[in-house]
Order: structure tokens, then sequence, then C-alpha cells
């Protein structure tokens, strides 16, 4: 999905600047514990104490811009091609397709003695959701009983399904 790009693309950018700080600091220390300090004029150094006050502040603002921009991203609510429900149970998620007559349906784990080879344990349903490709979908999530998350780790999305609270998730997938 779009968003799943931008969270992928944003986790590159914050390594990278993560990947140079340890470097630089890496090298710092080295440096500091394998050479001789000759050099007893640092003590008033308010230059070099105002460059590493400020050169952090200013890293923190290049990584947090681009992470407030994907989560507003996240929070966009389009013009949904259809809605949802999702409700979680124990052990089964209800699905309710609001849009089309009310299909309802529950959605039941497999139990291994039904698994064909190569299908994922705890992952297998009986009745799988089925979703457009390049059309908004809107999920509304909730819970009737116990905290459950509703996830689809592919399109990056992942939201909470709490009792007596509706969450509301828009993709394209």
């Amino acid at each position: 999905s779009p968003i799943m790009e931008e969270l992928i693309t944003f986790h590159d950018h914050a390594f990278m600047a993560m990947s140079l700080i340890s470097f630089l600091v890496l090298y710092a220390l080295l440096s500091t514990l394998t050479t001789k300090l000759t050099n007893t004029n640092i003590t008033n150094a308010q230059e070099m104490e105002t460059i590493w006050t400020i050169l952090p502040a200013i890293i923190l603002i290049l990584i947090a811009l681009p992470s407030l921009r994907i989560l507003y991203l996240t929070d966009e609510v389009n013009d949904p091609s259809f809605t949802i429900k999702s409700i979680g149970h124990q052990w089964y998620w209800t699905y309710e397709y609001t849009d089309y007559g009310g299909l309802i349906f529950n959605s039941y784990m497999l139990p291994p003695l039904f698994l064909n080879p190569g299908d994922l344990r705890l992952l297998e349903v009986d009745n799988r959701v089925v979703l457009p490709i390049e059309a908004p979908v809107r999920m509304m999530i909730t819970s009737q009983d116990v905290l459950h998350s509703w996830t689809i780790p592919t399109l990056g999305l992942k939201t909470d399904a709490v009792p007596g609270r509706l969450n509301q998730t828009i993709f394209t997938a």
C-alpha cells in the first residue's frame, strides 16, 4: 500500500541518520581513547558547545517532520468505496459488509488437523475477508469481549479492537 511504502522510506531515512550518528560517536570515542590529549584549551569552547547543542535538535527535527507527515497520512479520511465492520470475539472475528445488504459472516481459526502443507498455524481461517484492489476501504473495528488487534502487516495496518469503542482505519490495497 502507499502508506507502507512511506513507512519503509521513513525507516530507511531514520536508520541512515541513526547509523551516521552511531559511527560518528564511535569514531570520537575511539579517537579519544587512542590519542594523547595534548590540547587543554577545551574549557573555553563556546562555539563547540553551541554546535553540539543545536546539531542534535536539528537532527531530531529532520526525523520528526517525515514521521508527522506519515502520521497524518494514516489518519487521512478519503471517500471510501465501501465499509466493513470487524468485531473481535475471544476466538474469532465477525465481519459485516454494511454496504452490500448487510452480509455478515464469522471467521474462525482453523485447527491444526485441518491445515494443509504450507499453511500458517494460528493464521489460517475458514472464511477470509475479501478486499478490492485500488479502492479505498473503511474498516470499523471494535471488540465484544477482550482487547484484540486487527492487522495486515503488508499494508502497514494495525488497529486495536477495544470493547465499547469503535476505531476506524482507511486503506487502499
